[in-house]
């Protein structure tokens, strides 16, 4: 498996000639956004920032589009999808419905949290989230998880490997710096894609890959 980091919500996973994106950033976002034909795009979010459907069409590649709650299978890849709510929205301090997937893609499960402002996860997400192998944690603040909010969920979650997203160009100053002195920064490691096989994970408790945006 290959994951590659595009910006803000932004990831293309690759395994063999499929193709994954989550979180496209649309040409109506103010943000620069990658193009290219995927298979299966997933969006966690109704925001220009992570629903750039439009942007995964290319040559012969239609993708299927998942965008809220429910389970779903393709290609192998199967996903479920849980509602939670955010603030990430256009209008200030309007409530809007963020998606939580659960993916097994790979022999790995991955937790994409997307738009996640709570550590108050219901109940039934929770109980779904075993053995996580990679998990996408938003960390900047401003609508979604603040550094410390990011920490503390990790913290309850356990996964292997944590990919931290949604800093930089959006949310809080020096948000990756705070979540790295929360985390231990020893703890982490940055590459500019991150390529591994199930058991690469072996023994991983917690380890943390910042991910160079691949423009």
């Amino acid at each position: 498996m290959i994951i590659t980091y595009q910006g803000l919500e932004f990831f293309k996973i690759q395994q063999g000639d499929i193709t994954l994106a989550i979180n496209p950033i649309s040409k109506d976002s103010k943000h620069k956004g990658a193009r290219f034909g995927a298979d299966c795009v997933l969006v966690t979010t109704n925001h220009p920032d992570m629903n750039g459907v439009e942007q995964m069409e290319f040559g012969d590649k239609k993708p299927l589009v998942i965008s809220g709650p429910g389970e779903y299978e393709t290609k192998g890849v199967f996903i479920k999808g849980f509602a939670s709510p955010s603030h990430y929205s256009i209008s200030p301090g309007k409530e809007i419905i963020n998606t939580v997937y659960l993916i097994s893609f790979d022999s790995m499960n991955m937790v994409f949290l997307g738009a996640l402002d709570t550590v108050d996860i219901p109940k039934e997400i929770t109980e779904a989230m075993e053995d996580i192998d990679i998990l996408f944690l938003p960390i900047g603040g401003e609508g979604v998880l603040d550094p410390a909010g990011a920490h503390k969920l990790a913290v309850n979650l356990e996964p292997k490997l944590i990919i931290p997203m949604h800093y930089g160009l959006v949310g809080k100053v020096n948000a990756l710096k705070a979540f790295l002195k929360e985390e231990g920064e020893e703890r982490a490691k940055t590459e500019e894609k991150l390529t591994l096989k199930k058991k690469d994970l072996e023994g991983k408790e917690g380890e943390i890959v910042v991910l160079k945006e691949s423009l």
